[in-house]
């Protein structure tokens, strides 16, 4: 296994009190995988990919558990050898690629940068290996955006050299977090198509988050749900899509509109996310879920593995059919 996730915790002291965002999320991601993270905004899905590289923003820190890469706890690195990871075998894609980028030097300058960072090459090489990276990408004329400040290029361009950044380390592990949001429907299949040829010519593992499932479904192996900093659900995408078990992921399939929709106005899930998730002892969801039971309001229910190798946690599944109107 590339990369194993362990009962993680993320939070941060208020006062004598801890505050928990991320509250045991367990996940593997083998060699050449491609696993997508989904949930609403506040689930956790960035705060759990921040905190395996270690860029967690002050005060939020581990609380607990275990993030192993490639048979390496990073949670016990030092930070310079943490420092040798990012960007080389670990590498991000950040979802504004307009901030992740200096704004005060060309975007060649910056890739030179890094070339030389992860290896011992002459500045000649270096720009040799950053324009090709460009080209790989599907940047046309690399050679004169080379010389271009990242404001001179469109958004979708400017993702396109995060992602030539990252290939430049040469990485066993990409972490996308969610890079076609800024982009318009058909930049994002663009950049899309790019991720998957990469994972198909590199056999690079990938985490991909995003909170649309649709996609993510469309794009991974496999899908980890999350809500309120737990796994709501994990399985390969298709049983996900097809046939998902937490009310939660049926919920959010349900909010995705479809061309041969007739219900009218756009489905939404009533109510919102904790804001503490922490203060709740049971479900995050059952606030929200029409199918909770009173157990749901007072214990978080072990994880259940079901028959096509789903995991969920919850007192009162969706029943184990197949439905032909959601996918």
């Amino acid at each position: 296994m590339l990369l194993s996730i362990e009962n993680l915790k993320i939070g941060y002291n208020r006062g004598k009190e801890i505050v928990e965002l991320v509250r045991g999320i367990s996940l593997d991601v083998g060699e050449g995988e491609v696993v997508g993270l989904v949930g609403e905004s506040g689930s956790g899905k960035s705060l759990t990919a921040l905190a395996i590289p270690q860029l967690l923003p002050t005060p939020l820190r581990v609380l607990e558990g275990k993030v192993v890469f490639n048979n390496t706890d990073l949670l016990r690195l030092s930070e310079r050898r943490l420092h040798s990871l990012r960007g080389g075998d670990i590498g991000f894609i950040f979802q504004d690629p307009l901030t992740a980028l200096n704004p005060t030097l060309s975007v060649g300058a910056q890739l030179v940068d890094v070339v030389k960072r992860h290896s011992k090459c002459s500045t000649r090489d270096a720009r040799t290996r950053a324009v090709r990276a460009m080209r790989d990408v599907g940047i046309r004329s690399p050679e004169h955006r080379f010389h271009s400040f990242p404001h001179q290029m469109s958004g979708g361009m400017r993702q396109r050299v995060l992602i030539a950044m990252v290939l430049l380390g040469k990485p066993k592990l990409i972490i996308a977090d969610e890079p076609t949001t800024a982009l318009d429907v058909t930049v994002q299949a663009r950049i899309i198509a790019l991720l998957r040829s990469i994972r198909e010519s590199t056999d690079v593992a990938i985490i991909f988050i995003s909170h649309n499932l649709d996609l993510v479904a469309e794009f991974c192996d496999r899908v980890v749900v999350l809500y309120g900093g737990r796994v709501m659900e994990q399985g390969a995408s298709a049983n996900i899509v097809e046939a998902p078990r937490h009310p939660y992921t049926r919920a959010l399939l349900e909010c995705i509109p479809r061309i041969t929709d007739d219900r009218g106005a756009l489905r939404v899930i009533q109510g919102q996310p904790p804001q503490n998730p922490s203060s709740v002892a049971g479900c995050p969801f059952a606030e929200r879920c029409a199918r909770a039971l009173p157990a749901c309001e007072t214990d978080f229910p072990d994880v259940v593995r079901g028959n096509t190798e789903q995991q969920y946690a919850c007192w009162n599944p969706e029943p184990l059919r197949r439905e032909t109107n959601v996918g």
